[in-house]
C-alpha cells in the first residue's frame, strides 16, 4: 500500500477556483449576479462557539461575499463561513447545526453549475476545501481512500503516474473537488465507456445532521448488505449530508490512445454519424461533438486547423491495445467519409491530444464572446436521437432570433445546450426562458432527462415535477426528513417551492 498526500494549501485551491471566474470578464460576471441576505440564528454566542470548533471562521462581509457565488453567477450572501480540518470538526459544526437551526451548506471548490453550493436561505457555508490529503493508495486491490478536498485533476495525475485511471473527467477537473464531483454525480467525455463518478464510489464516510459519522458502502469489488447508502448519497446535492471521506475504484491505465478530429459540413450529419457508431458496436473512450458556433471559440492554432466550411465537430478518442486502436480506427473512419466528413484526423502525438482537449475544456467559458449570460442546460436524450435533437434545437434557432449552441458527450448522449443572451433585455429573457422550457418538454418526450451531471440546485427545480411524478417525489421528501428531520442542511435545493 503506497500513501500518497496533497501538497495544494486552501489559498491554492482558492487562486484556481478564482482562475476560472476570471475568463469572465469582470463588468459581465457583476452584471449577471442578484444578491440576496437573509438573517439567521448565527448570533455573536453562536459565532463563537463556531470559532471553538475551527479558527477559520469568517464573517465580514469582503469575506462573506468571496462564498456568495458559483459559477452559475448567482449571488446569495452566507452569513458565516468556516473551514473545517478534519471529519470531527464537521460532525461538532452540525451539531451545532441541530441545535441552534442554522442553515448548514457544504461547498467546494464553488464550480458547480445549477447553485448547489449558494446559501440561498443564509446561513453557514462549510468550505470543504482543508481536507484536501489523497489518504492512500491500494495499489493491490485498485482502490484509493480520498478526502473530499482533494482536486480531481491533481487525483488524476498522482494515480496516472502510478500506472492507474480514474474516469470521471468534468471540464472542471482542473479546480474541481472530488468531493463536490460526488454530490453532484459528475461526469466527463470517458462516460459513454467507463461511465460517471457513482460508478467509482465504493464507500463514503458522511456527517448527518446532528452530528453522527455514518460509513456507507464497501471495500471489496462486491458488496449487497444492506440498503446502497452510497448511491443514495452520491449526487444528493449535499442535502442529506457532507462528505468527509471517499473510498474510489481504480482501474489499470490504458497503454495506447488515440484521439481523431472529424469535421462535418452539418451538425445533422454528425449526429448521425454518432449514432452509426454507436449502431455498429464501436464504443470509444468518448465521443465529443461541436457545433458551428461551438466551433468558432476554438483557438485558430488547433492542432490540424479547423475547416473554414466546417459546421460541426466531433472528437473521438480510442485506447486500449494498438492492434485494437488501429482496427477501431479504420472502422470509424469509414464510417464519417461515409456520413459527408470534410476533415479527418490523427493527433500525432500526446502533446496534440493534450492541446485539442484543452480547447474543448476552455469552451463554455469561451462562449461569453457571444453575450454577457448563458443558460447552460445539460440535457440527456436516448443516442440514435440526437440528430432529432439538433434538428429540434435549429428549429426553436429559426424561430427566435437566439444564439443557441450545442456541444457535449454525444457518446451517452449527454448535451450541454447553451442560450447566449442580456437577461437585462426582458424580452430576450422570455424568449430565452421559454426556449429552455420547451427544450425540456421535447428532452422528455424523446425519453431524455433533464441532467446528466450538473444536478438539479435552484436552477432546475421548478422543472422537477416535468420529470418525476408526484408519488416519487413525496418518497424523495421522506428521505431527505429522514436524514434532516430540522431541514438545515442546504435548504431550498432540488425540490420544487420558494427558496426566499
Amino acid at each position: 500500500m503506497l500513501r500518497l498526500y496533497s501538497t495544494k494549501t486552501p489559498d491554492e485551491h482558492f487562486l484556481k477556483r478564482g482562475a476560472y471566474f476570471q475568463i469572465i470578464p469582470k463588468e459581465v460576471f457583476i452584471k449577471s449576479i442578484h444578491s440576496k441576505v437573509i438573517s439567521t440564528s448565527l448570533n455573536k454566542e453562536t459565532i463563537s462557539r463556531l470559532r471553538s470548533i475551527s479558527r477559520k471562521t469568517l464573517t465580514t462581509e469582503t469575506d462573506r461575499q468571496c462564498y456568495a457565488y458559483d459559477a452559475t453567477n448567482m449571488q446569495y450572501m452566507p452569513d458565516a463561513i468556516v473551514f473545517p480540518d478534519n471529519e470531527e470538526q464537521v460532525s461538532q459544526i452540525l451539531k451545532l447545526a441541530n441545535e441552534k437551526e442554522f442553515p448548514v451548506v457544504p461547498r467546494g471548490a464553488g464550480s458547480g453549475l445549477t447553485g448547489g453550493a449558494l446559501a440561498v436561505k443564509g446561513g453557514l457555508v462549510v468550505v470543504m476545501t482543508r481536507m484536501n490529503q489523497i489518504l492512500n493508495i491500494d495499489m493491490d486491490n485498485l482502490v484509493a481512500d480520498v478526502q473530499p478536498g482533494v482536486v480531481t485533476g491533481l487525483f488524476h495525475q498522482r494515480v496516472q503516474h502510478l500506472g492507474f485511471f480514474y474516469p470521471p473527467d468534468p471540464s472542471s477537473s482542473a479546480y474541481s473537488t472530488l468531493g463536490g464531483n460526488v454530490a453532484e454525480c459528475a461526469g466527463g467525455p470517458s462516460a459513454v465507456k467507463y461511465g460517471v463518478t457513482r460508478d467509482y464510489v465504493l464507500g463514503l464516510n458522511v456527517v448527518i445532521p446532528g452530528g453522527a459519522i455514518i460509513q456507507t458502502g464497501v471495500r471489496t469489488a462486491k458488496g449487497v448488505v444492506g440498503y446502497d447508502l452510497t448511491r443514495l448519497i452520491t449526487g444528493s446535492e449535499g442535502t442529506l449530508g457532507i462528505i468527509t471521506q471517499i473510498t474510489l475504484k481504480l482501474l489499470p491505465k490504458p497503454k495506447y490512445t488515440q484521439t481523431l478530429t472529424v469535421f462535418y459540413p452539418s451538425m445533422h450529419d454528425a449526429a448521425k454519424n454518432v449514432s452509426e457508431i454507436i449502431r455498429q458496436g464501436l464504443i470509444p473512450k468518448t465521443i465529443e461533438y461541436l457545433d458551428h458556433a461551438a466551433i468558432a471559440c476554438m483557438p485558430a492554432d488547433l492542432p490540424g486547423g479547423i475547416p473554414s466550411e466546417a459546421k460541426a465537430m466531433l472528437i473521438i478518442e480510442i485506447d486500449g491495445i494498438p492492434e485494437q486502436i488501429d482496427t477501431e480506427c479504420l472502422q470509424i473512419m469509414d464510417l464519417a467519409h461515409q456520413y459527408q466528413a470534410i476533415s479527418i484526423r490523427k493527433a500525432e502525438n500526446a502533446a496534440e491530444s493534450n492541446a485539442i482537449w484543452q480547447a474543448r475544456k476552455a469552451i463554455s467559458p469561451a462562449l461569453y464572446k457571444y453575450a454577457p449570460d448563458k443558460i447552460n442546460e445539460d440535457i440527456v436524450v436516448p443516442r440514435s436521437l440526437i440528430p432529432d435533437f439538433v434538428d429540434k434545437v435549429d428549429e426553436l434557432r429559426h424561430a427566435t432570433g437566439l444564439t443557441m449552441i450545442t456541444f457535449g458527450h454525444a457518446g451517452d448522449g449527454n448535451i450541454h445546450f447553451t442560450v447566449m443572451l442580456d437577461k437585462n433585455d426582458a424580452n430576450t429573457k422570455k424568449k430565452a426562458d421559454l426556449v429552455i422550457e420547451s427544450i425540456f418538454d421535447y428532452t422528455l418526450s424523446l425519453g431524455g432527462t433533464l441532467s446528466g451531471e450538473h444536478g438539479i440546485g435552484i436552477s432546475k427545480s421548478a422543472y422537477l415535477e416535468k420529470e418525476i411524478n408526484p408519488q416519487t417525489l413525496t418518497l424523495m421528501r421522506q428521505i431527505k426528513k429522514a436524514f434532516d428531520p430540522k431541514g438545515i442542511l442546504n435548504p431550498g435545493k432540488i425540490f420544487p417551492g420558494d427558496i426566499s
